[in-house]
């Protein structure tokens, strides 16, 4: 039985970086994330539920909406199954964050602060390099130099993290080992390299949780759990349809080929009759079988046996 919360569950990502009580923890994992960049002190929850600008238009609902202490804004987000068109709806979300700034009034000079997307994700995305980050800027397409600091997309694919304990030399590399491991390890690791990862284990061990919490998790878990099941069965379905069709499509153009080789090899047939009847032919006019071979392509032999 597991000792820890699986953090890739909703209620699971929430206890760790969505609790007010907790903040530290995010705040904690933003500053390893942006280690020389940027130093957050502190954060304030906003609204998840980032309502329409006009009727019809769809709402967002983020995992973890913030905004530090200087205004920056961010969005984290947990995502275990790979959806259509991810990286589009990745953009529209920033992007509402960003109009979602905007205020009425000539005195607004488009003073935007800057708004950050980070994406945890259990799966790989699509044509995207063999690495955990993908961190995507406004930038010049020739210069590489940064055109705006102010949309900002970091992609983790945990899939591509295989680091062991012993291997994690940064805090932002700790990170990611016991994100992506918690579930299986009986003990937090580099608790004594960095305090908050005490603190992350008192959180996570379930024996601790409320039953109130208890409760909610063993739904998440069990909701987990059941998109697995159901995304290996529609993997294991598609290989097999897949398997099945390259079969069929194999057979058919077996046969297809099989047929178009029986006609070479009947018109090759029919010539060769053909050329066998002209020579029976020029053989009861007398001619030399040597003229009869040159007219026919038959060989001296071929014809004597006529």
């Amino acid at each position: 039985m597991a000792k820890f919360i699986n953090p890739f569950t909703d209620v699971g990502f929430k206890m760790i970086f969505g609790q007010e009580i907790n903040k530290d923890l995010l705040i904690d994992f933003l500053n390893d994330l942006l280690e020389g960049e940027k130093h957050i002190t502190d954060i304030r929850f906003l609204d998840k539920e980032v309502l329409p600008e006009i009727i019809g238009d769809r709402s967002c609902i983020y995992d973890i909406y913030c905004t530090s202490e200087t205004g920056e804004q961010f969005i984290v987000e947990m995502q275990n199954r790979s959806q259509q068109n991810f990286k589009e709806r990745a953009l529209y979300y920033l992007s509402r964050a960003v109009s979602s700034q905007g205020q009425q009034g000539v005195e607004w000079m488009f003073n935007l602060k800057a708004v950050y997307g980070v994406f945890f994700l259990n799966f790989r995305l699509d044509n995207s390099p063999e690495k955990l980050r993908t961190d995507v800027v406004l930038a010049d397409r020739d210069t590489n130099s940064v055109f705006s600091d102010k949309l900002r997309f970091i992609f983790l694919e945990l899939p591509a993290f295989t680091k062991e304990e012993k291997d994690c030399k940064t805090d932002f590399e700790r990170w990611i080992y016991i994100l992506k491991n918690m579930e299986t390890l009986q003990r937090l690791p580099f608790k004594a390299k960095k305090s908050v990862f005490k603190k992350l284990e008192e959180i996570v061990d379930i024996a601790s949780l409320s039953k109130e919490d208890r409760m909610k998790y063993d739904e998440s878990i069990k909701i987990y759990r059941d998109n697995l099941v159901t995304e290996a069965y529609a993997i294991e379905k598609g290989h097999r349809e897949g398997f099945e069709k390259g079969i069929k499509e194999g057979r058919e153009k077996g046969i297809k080929e099989g047929i178009k080789e029986g006609i070479k090899e009947g018109i090759k047939e029919g010539r060769k009759e053909e050329r066998h009847a002209i020579a029976k032919k020029l053989k009861g006019l007398g001619l030399p079988l040597s003229d009869i071979s040159q007219a026919t392509g038959l060989t001296i032999d071929e014809l004597s046996n006529l």
